[in-house]
């Protein structure tokens, strides 16, 4: 294997940049392997994030490798690690490094694309930015302007992707039906900027953090509604590195808090059996487990069922980390593992609360054939059904 010290950058550069980003934890691993016991990876193929952090320890990681792309940043194995490694933090060191040499191997090249069009258009699908706002068309939501409660921001893919455009639908839906004071930025917004980062382009993520602050302090904006846990994450914990403080507050959070209000009535009975999913970045990332489930539990004739793995134990849909961006062969996905598991428990609806997850899961729906047998859904779809 060639290492990075002999052929892309000198030891003490890649030392420095680990160092720099939280990597001299990797110092203190004793090797036990528990990283290796909880990553999903290793329930699909063979994978060593032990092995990429013994290498990173004495800089010999070979960034050519797909390997240091693997990760989904799930965080199953820094909430297990009992000498705080900070694998993820490391592991997105080594990627800026690969992204400043540009060197990606061929599954991880659409990563480039993602960045071309986040830097022309401000959304990684090459869509066009004025088209930003057309999933709101004939729902009169209107622009936000200084002084409304909330600036609801979909975020990427429910702007763009169809299906998730009808979850955008339905949140929209949802609040005009409560009444609340709401409007949205459209061709202003741009992608909070989460996953680019977490893919290794930290002066890109920087980039799109500015202009969405600008944009925020130019509306007088305070309140800012997501459907994304990675827009909710990066609102809430990262840009707050460039003292921007605004008060975020996930969909499915605040569905609840308009349920307890009785601001929505729900009177039509869903029936379904439903299991439901706790994304990595909404759930063991930022802990929130309780409020989607309650929401789900006052949808009348809804039986609410657990997945073997919930909570802080779920299992990633493989859309994180950038991987969203990253062919995975069939057979290697995580999100076929998590449907199965939905079957096994007798599940007609398998829901969830973020779009990574919801195109992880329809895209396996598909490739397994089994769409007759389990609908996955948003948690805002089955309120709104309900209404």
């Amino acid at each position: 294997m060639r290492a990075i010290v002999e052929t892309v950058a000198p030891y003490k550069e890649i030392i420095d940049v680990i160092k720099a980003n939280g990597g001299d934890a990797f110092k203190r691993c004793f090797q036990c392997g528990l990283c290796d016991a909880v990553c999903p990876w290793n329930r699909v193929r063979t994978f060593s994030i032990r092995k990429i952090v013994r290498e990173a320890t004495f800089g010999l990681t070979d960034i050519e490798s797909e390997d240091i792309w693997r990760c989904t940043t799930c965080g199953r194995c820094p909430q297990r690690c009992p000498r705080d490694v900070q694998q993820i933090k490391s592991g997105v060191a080594l990627r800026r490094i690969a992204t400043e040499y540009q060197v990606f191997p061929k599954a991880v090249k659409p990563v480039r694309t993602a960045s071309a069009s986040l830097i022309d258009e401000g959304n990684p699908l090459s869509e066009e930015r004025k088209k930003r706002a057309d999933w709101a068309e004939g729902l009169s939501v209107p622009q936000f302007t200084e002084g409304m409660d909330i600036l609801y921001f979909p975020g990427c893919y429910l702007s763009y992707d169809p299906r998730l455009k009808k979850v955008a639908r339905a949140t929209a839906g949802i609040l005009q039906q409560a009444g609340v004071d709401f409007g949205i930025l459209g061709a202003e917004e741009n992608c909070c900027g989460e996953s680019i980062r977490k893919a290794g382009d930290e002066e890109l993520f920087k980039r799109l953090a500015r202009e969405n602050i600008k944009t925020f302090i130019d509306h007088g904006v305070q309140k800012i509604l997501v459907s994304s846990p990675h827009c909710y994450h990066t609102f809430k914990n990262e840009y707050p590195e460039f003292r921007a403080h605004f008060e975020i507050v996930h969909i499915s959070q605040y569905v609840g808090e308009l349920l307890n209000q009785g601001r929505l009535k729900l009177q039509g009975a869903y029936g379904k059996k439903v299991v439901y999913h706790d994304p990595c970045y909404l759930g063991r990332h930022n802990g929130i487990f309780d409020e989607p489930r309650e929401a789900l539990k006052k949808v009348p004739g809804l039986t609410l069922q657990e997945l073997p793995e919930a909570r802080f134990d779920s299992l990633c849909c493989g859309g994180g980390g950038g991987r969203i961006w990253m062919e995975t062969p069939k057979g290697e996905r995580f999100s076929e593992l998590r449907l199965a598991q939905a079957l096994d428990v007798g599940a007609e609806v398998l829901a969830t609360a973020c779009p990574y997850c919801i195109t992880m899961f329809e895209d396996s729906r598909l490739t397994l054939d089994i769409t007759e047998k389990i609908a996955v859904k948003d948690i805002t779809e089955i309120i709104q059904e309900a209404l």
